[in-house]
């Protein structure tokens, strides 16, 4: 017990520091609560790099500590950070703010139990946290369109969390087992682990929007509040990801799933762009964004066990993709929600402007910057698999990325007759942004000490 508990330490402290959270909010001191989630997360943060290049299981096998899990913490936490000074800009002084931050802190425990999962069970627990925190983050403003949009989020969530649960009892039926290590059991039962699989892309597709189970996002993220928009469509779906990841390291490739993941890239790589390409609010443009970037990470996926490459891949763009995207959202926070905000923004906000531009131009995987780096991989990932027309597909989007992008930049640049903005930014979301634009720019350039 002692072994296993001296493994989780990281984990522990995230969970004490949300508890700790919520006393915080109990005395109505909401910021004790934050200062406390930062502490709790920076040394959570510091206390994974001691284990970091752990390659075991505790509790029987349930958990996984390996290079994952490990660099997922790495990824999750700071990106979490990011989102308690967001919605600190956002929230501050609003009723039961420090319960958004410990909330927060707690849907990041279910990601990172997702992240390491090593049993279908965990991997229920998982989408349980992480599920029943973000209807709470996505309904808190108690207005009309939070309520439908955490509602939608709810019973879509509710469906689509019992199709898996329901699906994975075939995989424990075929095996006898929970674990993923006796996946392997199944080569030779290709309908037990199909059933199974599609489960799995049901209940963890839902939750990192792929499609056809994305319609919940764009709602979802319209109607929260901009910082829970930009943690949802980050850390949730990252988690999602790097739990698939695990699920299907295991589950023998004769069962077919890496054509079907490749499948499931394709369309929501395409359907995410075209979709962001006629929306005229800037959330909800990102909203159908982070539905195509979802499709990016599964060139990933197909390659698990194939390419060498697989696993940085999904690590590295797993990295850029949280300063990227929370960066976006953050400049979303300063401008406004719709495109009409967006007009002259770069002339009457220049370092603002630069920002959002390094992000959008990250996200569509231009170099030198970090997004470009991680898109790199993960072609080369797919190419190494045998599936180069996925990749094909993937860079072709790529172009379609930048017409979708370009909706936001080029009206930042044009005469717009409206005077220089010299209203102060609050200091946590400055902060943010900072931190976010200096990984997107220079991150990429020392790639190399990211995992291998």
């Amino acid at each position: 017990m002692g072994r296993d508990l001296s493994f989780l330490i990281p984990e522990l402290t995230l969970a004490t520091a949300a508890m700790l959270m919520l006393v915080a909010e109990m005395l109505r001191r909401p910021g004790s609560a934050l200062a406390l989630g930062l502490v709790g997360l920076t040394a959570a943060t510091a206390l994974t790099i001691p284990v970091l290049h752990a390659d075991t299981t505790v509790f029987g096998g349930t958990y996984r500590i390996d290079m994952l899990s490990g660099w997922a913490k790495l990824i999750l936490l700071p990106g979490t950070a990011l989102a308690l000074l967001l919605a600190r800009a956002e929230l501050a002084g609003r009723d039961r703010e420090g319960t958004v931050y410990s909330l927060l802190c707690l849907v990041t425990l279910g990601a990172l139990m997702l992240s390491g999962s090593g049993d279908t069970m965990l991997l229920v627990l998982g989408v349980l946290l992480t599920g029943l925190g973000s209807f709470a983050l996505v309904s808190f403003p108690r207005d009309d369109a939070a309520t439908e949009a955490g509602m939608k989020y709810l019973v879509f969530g509710s469906v689509t969390g019992a199709v898996m649960i329901y699906g994975l009892s075939f995989w424990f039926g075929g095996v006898g087992s929970t674990l993923y290590s006796d996946l392997g059991r199944l080569d030779g039962q290709p309908l037990v682990a199909t059933a199974g699989l599609l489960a799995v892309i049901v209940g963890l597709g839902y939750k990192a929007s792929l499609v056809p189970f994305h319609f919940w996002a764009p709602d979802a993220y319209d109607g929260a509040p901009v910082s829970v928009a930009a943690y949802l469509s980050v850390i949730t779906k990252i988690a999602a990801i790097f739990a698939l990841a695990q699920a299907l390291r295991d589950l023998p490739v004769n069962t077919g799933w890496p054509m079907v993941i490749a499948l499931l890239a394709a369309a929501t790589m395409t359907l995410g762009y075209v979709t962001a390409l006629v929306q005229t609010s800037v959330v909800r443009l990102l909203a159908y964004s982070s539905v195509a970037q979802a499709g990016y990470f599964l060139l990933g996926i197909v390659a698990l066990g194939v390419s060498p490459l697989a696993l940085p891949a999904i690590l590295v763009f797993g990295a850029a993709y949280v300063a990227m995207n929370i960066g976006a959202f953050a400049v979303v926070m300063v401008a406004g929600r719709h495109l009409d905000d967006f007009e002259g923004l770069g002339r009457r906000r220049p370092v603002i402007g630069l920002a959002m531009v390094v992000f959008l131009l990250s996200l569509t995987g231009i170099p030198p910057l970090f997004g470009f780096v991680g898109k790199a991989y993960l072609f080369g990932a797919a190419i190494e698999a045998g599936f180069l027309w996925l990749a094909v597909i993937a860079i072709l989007n790529s172009v379609l990325a930048l017409a979708v992008y370009l909706r936001i930049i080029m009206p930042m640049y044009g005469q717009v007759d409206r005077p220089a903005d010299t209203a102060a930014i609050a200091q946590p979301l400055a902060l943010a942004i900072g931190i976010a634009f200096i990984v997107t720019l220079l991150m990429g350039a020392f790639v190399g000490v990211l995992p291998g």
